[in-house]
């Protein structure tokens, strides 16, 4: 049990409210569930008539359930990734809306330092500009998500945070739909996060972001600096690179300054070297003969975003472009595994000792910091990208 969810159960208890036996718990008959869930909405000052409304007709979701059990995975390349991803009718609408709703992307960059590029390549890239939002019911598939036992220390405070939106009249419980797990909106937030940082963009005195593109807009900026966005810095820059490079050196989490990159021949596609006093990672998405980028601070937040690499380094890329960014030089990687191979590569990586996760296929970061240091160890420049040459050689 997290510490937060321990305070609120002891707060609830020293109130005097008496809560169902299986208040405390997951799982169990839905009904005592939901009482459970009404006791600790009234012990955080919401009126039991509001809690009533906002869980009347609630059900469990087989369908969330289903797809909670089968999450999709990136198992592309980012080449594949973002060229789908980062295409031109998604660039010309992302354009069409930044001029669309200039004043509303000043104002986000004004109050939260977030250019309207980064908004707007998330804005795509959840909702396709807010058209696909999600058919599930967003109160049904929290309750699904609370109830059920894998997660509910995550689930069950987004469940509350959804009842007070019900009190704020920025929900319709009964008809509200969403992500299936419970993301709600042109930019896919969860209502803890919309609570927080929600902005009523439009001056209609509600934060809604599931059709006000103003609120989304704002509420995106407030969220995305909440995660510490840095104000006028860049969050990634194409480079080039020289022949040679000490290749075990890339990867994330291998910061050094800008100027020490610039130094070794690495050069930006935009000439821009004003950020050399920035710590920057030297990322290499399908290895040294691929795209190429270096890493600030600010890409941080993509990272919390979403943890996929690949798919972050997509959304910044993509923002990147929508601020005026070439397309990036695909140049010639070195052909990958397929999901057969990657899974014979992670399983001989953890026989050598190596923490690559779960043995599924996926090049996440565990993987390619044990690919680096076996090329290392072999004599193959050690730039984290797997290869046949790599595999035979283990």
């Amino acid at each position: 049990m997290s510490s937060v969810r321990s305070l609120i159960l002891a707060a609830l208890m020293s109130s005097g409210i008496a809560l169902p036996a299986a208040a405390q718990s997951c799982g169990g008959d839905l009904g005592v569930f939901l009482e459970g869930v009404k006791a600790e909405a009234v012990a955080k000052g919401i009126p039991a008539d509001v809690a009533d409304r906002a869980l009347s007709g609630a059900r469990i979701d087989q369908k969330v359930l289903s797809r909670d059990r089968a999450q999709g995975v990136f198992k592309q390349t980012f080449l594949e990734f973002s060229q789908r991803t980062v295409s031109k009718a998604r660039l010309d609408i992302g354009s069409q809306k930044i001029k669309q709703y200039a004043d509303i992307f000043q104002r986000a960059e004004q109050e939260f330092g977030v250019p309207p590029g980064v908004i707007a390549a998330f804005w795509a890239m959840e909702t396709d500009f807010g058209v696909v939002q999600g058919d599930f019911n967003t109160r049904n598939a929290l309750v699904t998500l609370a109830h059920d036992c894998r997660r509910p220390e995550l689930f069950r405070p987004q469940l509350l945070a959804l009842i007070e939106m019900v009190q704020h009249g920025d929900l319709d419980p009964a008809t509200n739909t969403g992500a299936w797990a419970g993301e709600i909106g042109q930019v896919q937030m969860l209502p803890e996060d919309i609570i927080a940082y929600g902005v009523d963009g439009d001056g209609d005195g509600h934060v809604n972001v599931k059709q006000s593109s103003p609120d989304a807009i704002l509420t995106a900026a407030k969220f995305i600096q909440s995660l510490g966005f840095r104000r006028g810095e860049p969050w990634i820059q194409e480079v080039t690179l020289p022949a040679d490079l000490p290749w075990e050196k890339t990867g994330l989490g291998n910061e050094v300054p800008a100027s020490d990159w610039f130094a070794m021949g690495v050069q930006p596609r935009d000439g821009n070297t004003g950020v050399a006093s920035l710590p920057a990672a030297l990322v290499l998405p399908q290895g040294r003969n691929g795209p190429a980028f270096l890493t600030y601070p600010n890409f941080n937040i993509y990272l919390e975003w979403n943890q996929s690499f690949i798919y972050t380094t997509s959304a910044a890329y993509f923002a990147t472009r929508l601020m005026g960014a070439p397309n990036y030089q695909k140049g010639n990687p070195d052909a990958g595994l397929d999901d057969a191979a990657m899974k014979a590569l992670q399983t001989k990586l953890q026989s050598l000792g190596h923490d690559v996760g779960k043995v599924d296929g996926i090049l996440g970061s565990g993987t390619r910091r044990a690919v680096q240091k076996e090329q290392a160890r072999l004599g193959i420049p050690a730039d984290g990208w797997p290869t046949q040459q790599l595999l035979q050689a283990l």
